[in-house]
């Protein structure tokens, strides 16, 4: 039978010819007043496997499993309970790290020129945190810096921990870029590049440097993991060349595949897991 016909049955009365009993109105009352009696909730507490997801370190399902094989303790005690609640500010930790349940949101940005990776900025130049200030209620803040005329690719995001890993110089984090400059680049001067050049008596090594194919030969790719300052722009300066352009096409893995200048979206849980593993 189904709900609509089930429905219909239950409103005849025994007149109608239905099996229903008129039921004495009093009891009936009662039933109803002790059904919707409102139920006493506390605002300030949290599903457990919430808390874990929204910690990042995993998802809300992959939580559940992760609860259930004792890997999450409330207090110092392992919480096996599904649908276990806790209340903000308890100690809450997973194989042995403490959580924050503010939910960790990652955005990844096509920067255009002219826009700023600085926080606010006082002189009324467009940043970057505009660009992204609908993704989020949260507060929202680039991963590292772009100058204003470097186009491409950058992370915004409020994952405090994320942001100083990725930030660290001893990660080694894959960047390639797209170079143009204000005149062909000398064979020559490609090989320096490739042999390690000092700036600031420094060495600065880059993974790959190569001419792009079928481009001018103003046109270069480079691959490096260093983070210093204005890096790529201070290498050609060495060699007394200008970057007229210079593009971030590829960050920690991630590409500009369908993401025009000017345009964010959100990272994949998969791509998150990822940056994770990067120490």
């Amino acid at each position: 039978m189904g709900r609509s016909d089930s429905n219909n049955g239950d409103r005849k009365s025994g007149r109608q010819g239905g099996t229903f009993r008129k039921k004495n109105s009093a009891r009936v009352n009662a039933r109803v007043n002790k059904k919707v009696a409102p139920k006493s909730s506390n605002s300030n507490e949290i599903r457990l496997n919430r808390y874990v997801a929204n910690s990042g370190v995993c998802s809300r399902r992959e939580a559940d499993i992760y609860i259930a094989a004792g890997n999450v303790t409330v207090n110092g005690k392992p919480i096996t309970e599904m649908g276990y609640k806790v209340k903000l500010g308890e100690d809450v930790r997973f194989d042995g790290r403490r959580l924050n349940p503010i939910k960790r949101e990652y955005v990844l940005l096509n920067k255009p020129k002219d826009f700023t990776t600085s926080g606010r900025d006082e002189h009324g130049r467009r940043t970057a945190r505009s660009l992204v200030s609908k993704a989020s209620k949260a507060e929202l803040k680039p991963i590292g810096k772009l100058d204003k005329n470097t186009t491409g690719l950058i992370i915004c995001t409020n994952d405090g921990e994320m942001a100083k890993r990725l930030n660290s110089p001893k990660n080694g984090l894959r960047k390639i870029y797209h170079i143009e400059l204000n005149k062909n680049l000398r064979s020559a001067d490609l090989k320096r590049i490739q042999e390690g050049l000092p700036i600031d008596d420094r060495i600065v090594r880059v993974q790959d440097v190569s001419f792009v194919d079928n481009a001018p030969k103003n046109q270069v790719g480079m691959e490096l993991s260093s983070s210093r300052n204005n890096i790529v722009r201070r290498l050609f300066e060495e060699l007394e060349y200008e970057v007229v352009k210079l593009d971030r096409v590829v960050y920690a893995g991630l590409t500009k595949k369908d993401l025009p200048r000017g345009h964010w979206r959100f990272l994949t849980e998969q791509e998150v897991i990822n940056l994770s593993m990067i120490k």
